[in-house]
């Protein structure tokens, strides 16, 4: 108990994880840009209001589902482009954090449209951006990896210092939800795969890099026809997913638990395409590397700094040398 005052002290009064945090808003606002540029060719067909998916069929998901988009407001096709490339233009201001909380929150409802407009192409990481930006709005994301802190700065500034006393504890609670839900996708995920036969015999790799739509040519094939590949694969996989919360809960190990994380997400964007999904993951997961990241950045800084030194004592050197000649020379002609 004793323990426990401190411990709410700094939680209430202290930040954790700025830099983390502010990565992962940048990187997820990456995501979404990703997705409006890769379909940006194809928007008309994919997205417009005479395109595959026909009108009177989004309506009536839309009323099934008892949700909103915005591209739903009208089948104008004037419209639509208005409504796509403001999305395009939010997803980069929150790429690069400018804007603040106000144009975060745009990105969140022009993003839930467009997936709402075109379901049949997402990839699952549309249902994580779904709880994780909203997550991020009481978060200071916006304090690292940005280049301007927006209105939601400034009002800050101009908070009564009763109100200004929330932030901290608002963005600690903030990036607990993140991470008690990238907690629940892998404990959820890897207890449905403890119950799958393919999972328990050690062979579900296999099925799955067979799969055309989760194939990489020429290289998935390399690891389903190597048996001792698809075992290790399988079992390593249930193995991360359900033990996952345990390394995040030890301090040592936390940071380790994020990069086998990355790493996992990374691998299946590469193998079976899952992009979006797989950065989306990552993004989260950089919550947890807010101190190495900060160490990382510092020893840079630190690097950068004794480089540029060493250049500018390098660049002087010649002119000392260069006086010194002509300061001599001088001496001579004299004597």
């Amino acid at each position: 108990m004793s323990n426990s005052v401190p411990l709410l002290d700094r939680w209430s009064s202290h930040p954790v994880s700025v830099l983390g945090v502010s990565g992962t808003r940048a990187l997820i606002g990456f995501v979404g840009l990703m997705f409006y540029v890769s379909q940006y060719s194809d928007r008309g067909y994919l997205f417009g209001p005479d395109g595959v998916f026909p009108w009177k069929d989004f309506l009536a998901a839309l009323d099934r589902d008892g949700t909103f988009s915005l591209y739903a407001l009208s089948s104008s096709a004037s419209w639509f482009e208005l409504v796509f490339h403001v999305g395009m233009l939010s997803a980069l201001a929150v790429t690069f954090g400018v804007g603040g909380r106000p144009v975060l929150v745009m990105h969140w409802v022009l993003l839930w449209s467009v997936y709402q407009r075109q379901p049949l192409i997402l990839d699952g990481g549309d249902n994580l951006a779904y709880l994780v930006i909203p997550m991020l709005v009481p978060t200071r994301c916006y304090d690292r990896l940005s280049l301007s802190p927006g209105l939601t700065g400034r009002w800050t500034r101009r908070m009564p210092e009763g109100l200004g006393a929330l932030q901290a504890p608002l963005h600690n609670l903030g990036v607990l939800a993140i991470a008690t839900q990238i907690c629940l996708v892998y404990v959820t995920s890897g207890l449905y795969k403890v119950q799958g036969k393919l999972w328990q015999d050690g062979t579900a790799l296999f099925y799955i890099m067979r799969i055309p739509e989760f194939s990489l040519p020429g290289v998935s094939d390399l690891v389903y026809g190597n048996d001792m590949l698809v075992f290790v694969g399988t079992y390593s996989t249930t193995f991360f997913l359900v033990y996952f919360p345990l390394g995040i809960l030890v301090p040592r190990l936390r940071p380790w638990a994020a990069v086998a994380s990355i790493g996992f997400h990374v691998s299946i964007g590469f193998f079976m395409g899952l992009t979006g999904f797989a950065l989306t993951m990552v993004a989260c997961d950089l919550i947890f590397l807010s101190r190495p990241l900060g160490e990382g950045v510092a020893f840079v800084t630190r690097a950068t700094a004794r480089i540029e030194r060493s250049l500018r004592e390098r660049l002087r050197r010649p002119e000392k040398d260069a006086c010194n000649t002509t300061a001599r020379g001088a001496v001579e002609n004299t004597g």
